[in-house]
């Protein structure tokens, strides 16, 4: 299946998204356009610690319109390397660095209309080390045992994607007992 990019247009340019405008030649020589958001990517970080409490932040979600529990994550600056993402956003949203970040995966977030590109950080050995928070985050820590996180996934009862993605991913990393 080939379809063709015969241009591009920026549509909008805001605070941490692009809104980019593609015409494009579809496989029966038609020409759609479609709304692209450019993002530049990001992280989501499972922390588990040495008494297997797995970190979550409870933040406002203004599109949402609602307080979520969510795993820490954040978007890359730039040319920001994933890991050194990884390693800063976990002091911001949960004051705590990590000794070991290993990467456990990545995956597109919204395939059908955004760029974004998230890696997935499995984070161990952490200790306190705080950063300042983004002006607009106000979060609270919260932890449950590795057991409960992942119940909480398989009930239905936590509605962020990334959160649900990135513990699936982290599963066979855990222990469960």
């Amino acid at each position: 299946m080939k379809f063709s990019l015969l241009g591009s247009q920026i549509v909008y340019t805001g605070r941490a998204i692009v809104l980019r405008r593609d015409r494009v030649r579809t496989p029966d020589d038609h020409e759609i356009d479609y709304d692209v958001i450019v993002h530049p990517g990001s992280v989501v970080l499972v922390p588990v610690d040495e008494k297997g409490q797995v970190y979550f932040v409870r933040q406002y979600r203004h599109a949402a319109d609602d307080n979520m529990l969510e795993l820490p994550a954040g978007t890359r600056e730039h040319d920001e390397h994933p890991r050194d993402c990884a390693a800063r956003e976990i002091r911001e949203e949960i004051g705590m660095a990590a000794a070991n970040l290993q990467e456990i995966g990545a995956f597109y977030l919204a395939p059908g209309y955004s760029t974004e590109f998230m890696h997935v950080f499995l984070a161990t050995g952490l200790t306190h080390s705080p950063l300042q928070a983004d002006a607009d985050e106000f979060l609270s820590v919260e932890t449950l045992s590795v057991p409960a996180a992942l119940k909480l996934a398989e009930s239905g009862n936590l509605a962020d994607a990334k959160t649900l993605a990135a513990l699936l991913l982290a599963r066979p990393y855990l222990q469960t007992s």
